[in-house]
């Protein structure tokens, strides 16, 4: 199988690897000439890692060579993910399992990426999608640390054929069939990623951000079924599998925005210096938006939408969330007595 890794970032980079590892013929496209020569040349992607890459993977900022691709692996960030696949839909020679790594909602239409991935590939370029998402780190897969994920698609045989080449003793994949409430999930998980790095920017601790992340988890929960979701997806490694590893950990992009804007005391300082792709910045404002259209109760999300777009005070997000009206933590459980 050829498989073709569009964007030379580092989740791509990571992935790659993992790919050459399991011995698949792979290649990354990318736009950055440094970072392409970097690959080719020095087995290695400087830009985001010290550690060196398999030799086996190539890199081209040749789109054309893709063309006879059997995969293609998204990893290019969501603002440029429709130009991509539009330039690779005019060149495939046949259909392609397309697998979607990012996580979040398309800005304009709020529509999920594997619903966007469907609109932008004709139907004869299009064999499947598939999203490979979970809790998981490039920082620690380019190194090989173990580390579990979903393989998630409506079409079990190509969930089945991504979890196989991706799969050894430090990557495993597990499928998934719940496309709505697994992408949800992920996406949704960055918001709330945003405001645990917040509460450790403002200077509070481990309770508070336990405090947090549950709640969050029932955020994501409600909202996720409400969209389509199935609420046992969000036990899972698409919900709470990685809420916990993007809340706690400094690897994380939305994380270590929320700490910024909490240390900084608001998102202004952050919006003007911020040249990274923070998906949790973006989903915010859909969610908030997609919530108030259908009246779901996002405590969380409406705090942190405050504090990015309307100039709210982290310190007093923080104090709104707790001043709530007070309440049974589950709907019904006194009624059940």
């Amino acid at each position: 199988m050829k498989i073709t890794v569009l964007g030379t970032g580092s989740w791509g980079t990571a992935l790659a690897q993992v790919l050459a590892d399991n011995g698949q013929e792979v290649l990354m496209w990318g736009i950055s000439e440094d970072e392409v020569n970097d690959l080719n040349q020095n087995h290695h992607n400087s830009k985001y890692f010290e550690a060196p890459v398999n030799e086996n993977v190539k890199a081209t900022m040749d789109l054309a060579e893709a063309k006879d691709s059997d995969v293609l692996l998204a990893a290019v960030p969501t603002m440029a993910l429709e130009n991509v696949l539009t330039q690779v839909a005019g060149i495939a020679e046949k259909p392609v399992i397309v697998i979607n790594v990012a996580k979040g909602f398309h800005p304009v239409s709020h529509k999920r990426l594997s619903e966007v991935i469907r609109e932008i590939m004709p139907k004869d370029k299009l064999k499947a999608v598939v999203s490979l998402i979970g809790p998981s780190h490039a920082e620690e897969v380019i190194i090989r640390l173990m580390t579990a994920i979903n393989a998630v698609s409506d079409d079990e045989e190509a969930a089945r054929t991504v979890q196989e080449l991706f799969s050894n003793e430090y990557f495993r994949v597990y499928r998934n069939d719940d496309v709505i409430g697994a992408e949800v999930g992920v996406a949704l998980k960055n918001v709330i990623a945003i405001a645990s790095g917040i509460l450790e920017g403002i200077g509070q601790g481990d309770n508070a951000r336990a405090a947090l992340m549950t709640r969050g988890l029932a955020e994501m929960t409600r909202f996720g079924t409400a969209m389509g979701g199935r609420e046992e997806t969000y036990l899972g490694l698409d919900g709470v599998g990685d809420l916990i590893v993007t809340c706690t950990s400094r690897h994380s992009r939305n994380f270590m925005a929320g700490y910024q804007i909490g240390s900084d005391g608001g998102a202004a300082k952050f919006f003007a210096e911020n040249k990274k792709t923070v998906e949790g910045v973006f989903a915010c404002k859909v969610v908030y938006e997609e919530a108030k259209k259908r009246g779901i109760e996002m405590p969380i999300t409406e705090q942190i939408y405050a504090v990015l777009y309307e100039g709210k005070d982290p310190k007093e997000a923080a104090r709104s969330l707790m001043a709530r009206k007070l309440k049974p933590e589950t709907s019904g459980v006194y009624e059940k007595r």
